[in-house]
């Protein structure tokens, strides 16, 4: 146990400073290469800081642990929304571009709300608790429409965030982000370990770990990176993080390894659940067409509906 904890400390000091230095490199990078730091956010930043998500997927559905799978998935796209533009827009308000409104938010709640139906057929219509290959096969299908989205905005290479900050050279940004990402997953990883074990030596269920523990932890990367960006006045990657991250989760996390693996069986989440994560992303996409930013006031609220949410997950 006293292993674990040392361990826990440990990798979120790694994960810390990874953070600090992957943002520096990923904002770095977008100047070098002169587009958005939204796209910055919704590939590099997003894809990369989902990769714990992604590994965690495949390794729980090789090992028969389904539960796992999805509470990652739901658990994370709850906290990265509720949670981490939470905390972050405390740091200061963040600024929603037009552009976002209009396509990425849209795509998010398109995804969370496919991904809601067919988990709420799996709740309600009794088909032996079943998240089919098909159903994965879907998701990886609509996840096609955000691919086509970030080609036709790479077609424009504009910097639209240009400032007066001091640029590195492409091969130190390039640098600054590989170790910073890298440092990003080892650090996640040894909390996410460290602290499932912990749990276990408490006797938590699986349920409990996945939409707690392994959710908060895979989400480490988002919390640190998307602060970090928020703090650097980066609104656009703390953003672009997030939304990224939750398409990928849906789309990548749980479409590939089952349409890959096969299906979920014996599922045990509930309506609850699957309502708070649509509901999340109901509440971004509201906030931030109402005056195109994310205030401490409604911050606030995305805290408190988090720590409802959570008192009925541990408690209830």
């Amino acid at each position: 146990m006293l292993i674990n904890i040392i361990l826990l400390i440990v990798g979120f000091i790694v994960l810390i400073k990874g953070a600090d230095i992957f943002v520096d490199g990923a904002s770095s990078t977008a100047s070098n290469f002169k587009v958005s730091k939204m796209l910055i956010g919704l590939t590099i930043v997003a894809f990369g800081t989902s990769a714990p998500e992604f590994a965690v997927s495949v390794k729980s559905l090789l090992s028969n642990s389904g539960d796992i799978v999805l509470g990652n998935v739901i658990g994370s796209n709850i906290l990265n929304i509720l949670l981490i533009l939470g905390v972050s827009s405390l740091v200061h308000p963040l600024t929603v571009k037009n552009n976002t409104v209009k396509k990425e938010l849209p795509i998010t709640l398109l995804m969370t709300s496919l991904f809601a139906v067919l988990m709420s057929d799996q709740i309600f219509d009794g088909r032996a608790n079943l998240f089919s290959r098909s159903d994965g096969i879907i998701l990886l299908l609509f996840f096609t429409v955000f691919i086509y989205y970030l080609i036709t905005i790479m077609r424009n290479k504009i910097d639209d965030d240009a400032d007066d900050k001091e640029i590195m050279s492409l091969p130190k940004s390039l640098a600054f982000t590989i170790l910073g990402i890298a440092c990003i997953i080892v650090g996640s990883n040894v909390v996410v370990d460290s602290a499932s074990l912990i749990a276990k030596l408490l006797g938590v269920s699986e349920r409990m770990i996945a939409l707690t523990i392994i959710a908060l932890g895979t989400s480490l990367p988002e919390l640190v990176t998307s602060v970090t960006a928020t703090k650097k006045g980066e609104y656009d990657i703390a953003i672009g993080n997030v939304v990224g991250s939750n398409i990928f989760n849906i789309g990548i996390v749980i479409g590939i390894p089952v349409a890959i693996f096969g299906a979920i069986t014996n599922i045990t989440f509930n309506y609850i659940d699957i309502i708070v994560m649509l509901l999340s992303a109901v509440f971004l996409f509201l906030f931030s067409f109402n005056d195109y930013k994310i205030s401490k006031r409604e911050g606030i609220l995305f805290l408190i509906v988090f720590v409802v949410y959570y008192t009925y997950v541990i408690f209830g």
